[in-house]
């Protein structure tokens, strides 16, 4: 890649951008376009609740525990050459989907096509990055890559909706087989191989990587069960616990061995440190406003799903409305401050919830739409900002850090919201009619954890903006390239 002459335009790199652009396409389709086939399934395979469940979280668990492990990989071994791997991996596991017969057989497909984008995922924004010299170019096609994400995302509950009236729930797996045809083809003919000079050499840290996977799938793991058990239960303490000794366990390995497969020093770096805090607080405040709000329309409230589900549109327009404004954003105002202005746009929206949110649908309109609005721009420049402060060699494991930070900080989300509710809330929240003190302390517990949420995901914003001052006045003292890592 580093032999020719980087594209001078989106339009010179529009075969590579397809490419990768599908990639995110099926990160962002995946689950929601399943989610609606859920009950179809569960008729169809005779799956208990708790099958089903697993229909979805074989997938992020696994996806989410393999990214780390992956990003250190295609590092060493060639990013796209593993992207390439794993399109197949996504192509063969979408295809088994026809012959799946039991909830077991879907579940061990899903675990599949969880690997499957572990291994791609990461690379999107790694060869995103490389494809160009220019950082306004890298914003400008990071946009274009996760609007046709977000399109998936926006349009695949109603898009599955209607396969289902007229198909098996089958072909909502098997769509990802084109989609993976034309991923495949555009990163084999748009993106050159990996320039070797680029690659990390490093000896594999395999007790690292089986270390670094535990850490997370316990990580993943634990605020489900929070949720589901509550705090009262011993199960979620105990995976807590776990997750923290492998945690300890992960980093001791880091620090004492001479190959880490994550070297721990550049987590310090200042815009990686930053770039991290402020996605890990977008993670945290998207979830856990998410859920609130469901509960509240759904329950609080009494709207059918699907009305719920036009309650949420703001969030969705937004999303998308706000894609033209992206670039000229960040080009006016630079990418340090886009940053931390949009984390604390999403701050904003998650306090104005947990403030006014009980006092009517106006004010939860305007909260989807600060999160929503800001959560647009931190998604790209967040994550650019950390890859932009990692050497050369680490740019994948340096997205893959960017991915897992959002999912386990939306776990945490989910969780604290969850715990909150099962701690305050007395009786079954799921029936129905409430009495006048079960909304009391309904309204009493989503004020809490959206003000929780909100200091915490404050904190992290606000370290990310020490960082970011850190960087900056760590390049003004030592001008140099903005893609070269400063010192911590």
């Amino acid at each position: 890649m580093h032999e020719t002459t980087a594209p001078r335009s989106l339009r010179e790199a529009w075969i590579a951008l397809a490419g990768l652009s599908a990639v995110f396409l099926f990160e962002m389709l995946d689950n929601s376009i399943l989610n609606v086939a859920l009950p179809v399934i569960g008729r169809d395979l005779n799956a208990s609740t708790t099958a089903l469940q697993w229909v979805t979280g074989a997938y992020a668990v696994v996806f989410g525990g393999l990214m780390l492990a992956f990003g250190a990989i295609a590092d060493r071994f060639g990013r796209r050459r593993i992207m390439l791997v794993g399109l197949v991996l996504l192509g063969v596991a979408s295809l088994a989907t026809a012959m799946v017969t039991t909830a077991e057989q879907l579940i061990a497909v899903r675990a599949a096509m969880g690997v499957a984008a572990a291994m791609t995922t990461p690379g999107s924004m790694a060869l995103a990055f490389r494809l160009f010299d220019e950082d306004g170019l890298r914003v400008r096609a990071l946009t274009l890559i996760s609007t046709v994400g977000l399109v998936g995302l926006a349009i695949g509950p109603t898009a599955g909706g209607l396969v289902l009236a007229i198909a098996p729930w089958q072909v909502l797996l098997l769509v990802n087989v084109p989609i993976a045809v034309l991923a495949l083809f555009c990163v084999r003919y748009g993106i050159t191989d990996d320039d070797p000079g680029g690659l990390h050499r490093d000896p594999l840290d395999v007790p690292g990587m089986l270390l670094g996977t535990a850490t997370i799938v316990l990580a993943l793991l634990a605020p489900t069960l929070f949720v589901e058990q509550g705090a009262g239960s011993w199960v979620p303490w105990a995976a807590t616990a776990a997750t923290t000794a492998a945690a300890i366990c992960f980093v001791l390995r880091e620090r004492l061995t001479r190959h880490p497969l994550l070297d721990l020093k550049l987590l310090a770096l200042p815009l990686v440190s930053s770039g991290l805090a402020y996605k890990a607080a977008a993670g945290l405040a998207t979830a856990g406003l998410g859920y609130m709000v469901t509960l509240q329309l759904q329950l609080d409230w009494g709207w059918s799903p699907a009305l719920a589900a036009v309650g949420m549109l703001p969030q969705v327009v937004a999303l998308l409305a706000s894609s033209p404004f992206v670039d000229p954003f960040v080009q006016r105002v630079g990418l340090d401050r886009a940053a931390w202005t949009s984390a604390a746009a999403v701050v904003s929206g998650l306090a104005v919830y947990g403030l006014l949110g009980r006092f009517g649908y106006l004010w939860i309109a305007t909260a989807l739409v600060l999160v929503a609005a800001g959560m647009r721009v931190v998604g790209v420049v967040a994550g650019l900002n950390v890859v932009r402060g990692l050497p050369g060699d680490r740019t994948t494991i340096g997205t893959a850090l960017v991915d897992t930070a959002s999912q386990i900080t939306s776990g945490i989300g989910i969780a604290v919201t969850g715990t909150i509710l099962a701690i305050v809330f007395t009786g079954d929240i799921a029936a129905s009619p409430w009495s006048p003190r079960q909304t009391g302390e309904f309204h009493q517990a989503v004020t809490t954890a959206g003000l929780t949420l909100t200091l915490v995901a404050a904190a992290l914003v606000g370290w990310g903006f020490v960082r970011t001052r850190r960087a900056a006045g760590d390049r003004a003292a030592t001008p140099i390239d903005d893609t070269v890592p400063q010192d911590a």
